[in-house]
């Protein structure tokens, strides 16, 4: 009885930390689109080739470790506090 009720919370933290990480991509990459529109990086340029800008290798692993920094950050927090 108790092993299911470890499986649920060890599942619910995990889906937790997913949608949290998943969440702060989500942020890096449209502040990354937002920036591919200021008047610096030129007029006319499409949504096509300001996405080809910034989905990169380079754009996606910083991405993720930034949000696991993040993450492991603020789960300290929760945890001391």
């Amino acid at each position: 009885m108790s092993d299911a009720g470890n499986n649920s919370r060890l599942r619910t933290s995990i889906w937790r930390a997913i949608i949290e990480i998943a969440f702060v991509v989500f942020l890096f990459y449209s502040n990354l689109l937002m920036g591919e529109f200021t008047v610096t990086n030129g007029r006319g340029k499409t949504l096509a080739v300001a996405l080809a800008d910034i989905f990169t290798t380079t754009n996606f692993l910083i991405a993720i470790l930034s949000a696991l920094i993040g993450y492991l950050g603020f789960e300290f927090l929760r945890k001391k506090l």
